[in-house]
């Protein structure tokens, strides 16, 4: 029997405390994510990764974050937001100390992918709650403009806060940090969020289980085409597995009760070109600080410091981008922002595909990561309005939840990809020659994919209206 759509119930105690404790949980998902980049350099060196290895310490937490979002989303549904909030953040604290702990490279990706699921059962739970402690209207819309650029602060603040870390302590200490933090927010949580009510049913387990290891295959299939390129039995054999995956996924999703991706989110254009768009860009943007970082330690050898800090221009641009995207919108409608969005970070990274040995932070850097500053401040607040238009109220979590997979499983993809287009043509370089050829493969694939995210919202979402 189909569930019931779970009241909603605007909490009129503690809404600051509220907002705090949700922002600061996803604060720390995001900057988790970021902190790591700065150190891989680091990481690759103490561990002994291979540089196509070391994108698995960002694609396995992503994988079972992605994969894992949907079914987390339906069991807060079923046992309530505020338990799997306590859980998500007491898994992902655990999970941390683990890494701050990593002895070799296999244990830390484990890691990172249990790490991943605790982010999966978090995120859907904070987007939620603040959708209950917050009435639809001016509040509501403050809050989540807030929820957005501090996702978007906390993506810079995170590479400066690991380069700083990685330089002075360790990198290690970058995870350490979240234990008394994810401490402090299990204890306030429990005291200042309210429970939410429960619906009857069950959660779509097969349907997440094959989501989840079909991107898997594709993901790992683009990996390894990079060190065994594209005609080895193990990445044919990958993306097939992969492929044959996802499609059995769909054909449940199309006859189960309870999807936990209903398919008729799908029949809307605007929606699927937001979904499809979001994937192709984080894609490219997750690119962009990994090889951005790898450049800048590797050739034009900033200490992990310094290279936290040049993403500060970047940072401080998204930020102040993000947070007048609702007044933008306002004036000139989401989609024109969203495709001037779109062109800023395009130009960006044409720009770093051309940079070279004599490449300099001001000749060479600085200007592209503005562009793309811009581009990610003010893309991600249309693409989400987007991703969740006209949809009926007993949908909005999954819809919520597919954002959150195109954007999750699309850093991963999307990394994977450019890690593919590095590794093309350089099998005559050595140090830093090949890691310039390497880094401009990588950010020419990067505009592709941003060139191709900007098709789809000139053709697909042409419809989207303003605001």
């Amino acid at each position: 029997m189909p569930a019931q759509q779970t009241p909603v119930r605007h909490h009129e105690k503690h809404p600051t405390i509220i907002l705090s404790l949700i922002l600061i949980s996803y604060m720390m998902i995001v900057i988790d994510n970021s902190v790591v980049i700065t150190g891989l350099p680091k990481i690759h060196q103490e561990l002994s990764f291979s540089l196509a290895g070391l994108s698995w310490v960002s694609s396995a937490y992503a994988l079972t974050f992605g994969g894992l979002l949907l079914l987390s989303a339906k069991a807060g549904d079923l046992f309530g937001r505020k338990r799997m909030l306590n859980i998500g953040l007491t898994i992902f604290t655990l999970a941390s100390l683990a890494i701050s702990l990593a002895p070799e490279a296999a244990f830390l990706v484990i890691a990172r992918a249990i790490q991943g699921v605790g982010a999966a059962i978090l995120a859907p739970s904070t987007l939620a709650i603040l959708q209950i402690t917050f009435p639809a209207g001016p509040a509501r819309t403050r809050a989540i403009s807030l929820y957005a650029a501090a996702g978007g602060l906390s993506a810079s603040v995170g590479l400066v806060i690991g380069g700083v870390l990685a330089e002075l302590v360790s990198w290690r200490a970058g995870f350490m940090v979240n234990v008394p933090i994810g401490i402090v927010l299990i204890i306030a949580a429990s005291r200042y969020i309210d429970e939410t009510d429960k619906q009857s049913g069950k959660p779509d387990i097969p349907g997440a289980i094959l989501s989840s290891l079909g991107m898997t295959g594709i993901v790992y299939g683009t990996v390894s085409s990079g060190t065994l390129g594209w005609s080895s039995l193990v990445t044919q054999l990958s993306f097939l597995v992969g492929g044959l995956l996802l499609l059995w996924f769909i054909l449940i999703e199309r006859k189960v009760d309870e999807p936990i991706m209903p398919l008729h989110l799908f029949k809307s254009a605007e929606r699927s070109g937001a979904y499809a768009a979001r994937l192709l860009y984080i894609g490219a943007a997750m690119g962009f600080f990994f090889y951005s970082t790898q450049f800048m330690q590797g050739v034009l050898h900033y200490s992990p410091i310094q290279a936290g800090l040049a993403f500060l221009p970047a940072m401080m641009t998204n930020f102040v981008v993000a947070l007048n995207v609702p007044k933008l919108v306002q004036r000139i409608g989401s989609r024109r922002i969203l495709i001037l969005s779109l062109l800023f970070a395009l130009i960006g990274m044409l720009m770093l595909s051309r940079l070279d040995a004599s490449s300099t932070f001001i000749s060479g850097l600085l200007l592209p990561t503005v562009f793309i500053g811009i581009g990610i401040g003010g893309a991600m607040g249309p693409l989400t309005t987007s991703g969740i238009n006209g949809v009926a109220p007993k949908d909005a979590g999954a819809a919520s939840g597919i954002v959150n997979v195109a954007h999750q499983i699309g850093g991963a993809l999307g990394l994977s990809v450019l890690v593919a287009a590095a590794e093309a043509g350089g099998e005559n370089l050595a140090a830093v020659p090949l890691l310039i050829h390497q880094t401009g493969n990588a950010f020419t694939a990067g505009a592709v994919l941003i060139a191709f995210s900007l098709l789809l919202v000139l053709t697909v979402m042409r419809r989207t209206k303003k605001a």
